[in-house]
């Protein structure tokens, strides 16, 4: 099984690189945001759950979060693999990540982390935000507020990961074919 971890600031083109991971190796893509929406809609207990912390503009614990993707792995039993995306965010959900998939014997295969130089990053998303009309890509100071809020709290999932030789920096400057082709070499390597 082919389990991995997409990551990178924002900006560095996980959403994009993550549906040719998708297509390339038939994962299941599995959102924090969407599981989260998913859930709620159905009105599951885990959904209703993360509904009362949302309504009260609390985060949704890791242990909801946990539940969400424990009964996606239930009801994707031949998958070939799953594509996180969105979580972890920190060492705490990367340790209760790996406790859950360990219970399964489907760990980490690898943590791709799509590496972009800070000048780009503010300009994909400023782009982005022309597009898409998104208010958080088209102010500089928010965009800047996000990239060090990814460097403090998420960036130490490097060094996590990394100790587990599961760490895969790759080059995410250039055109989406080229970054896509330096994910597929990367990711043709890794055990299953």
């Amino acid at each position: 099984m082919l389990n991995l971890v997409l990551f990178g600031p924002p900006g560095a083109g996980k959403g994009t690189q993550a549906e040719f991971l998708i297509d390339s190796y038939r994962l299941i893509h599995l959102s924090t945001g969407d599981l989260l929406r998913s859930e709620i809609a159905a009105g599951s207990s885990l959904g209703l759950e993360a509904k009362a912390f949302m309504d009260k503009g609390e985060l949704v614990p890791d242990a909801v979060v946990i539940g969400m993707i424990r009964t996606t792995l239930a009801a994707h039993p031949g998958a070939g693999g799953f594509i996180f995306d969105g979580f972890p965010r920190t060492v705490e959900q990367a340790e209760a990540l790996d406790r859950l998939l360990e219970e399964n014997g489907t760990p980490i295969s690898g943590m791709l982390s799509l590496e972009v130089e800070h000048q780009e990053l503010v300009n994909r998303l400023m782009g982005r935000g022309l597009v898409s009309g998104r208010p958080d890509d088209q102010d500089v100071s928010v965009i800047e507020n996000r990239i060090e809020v990814y460097n403090r709290k998420t960036a130490p999932l490097i060094g996590y990961y990394g100790a587990q030789g599961k760490h895969f920096g790759i080059n995410g400057m250039g055109s989406i074919p080229e970054i896509a082709l330096r994910l597929k070499e990367t990711v043709d390597r890794l055990p299953r």
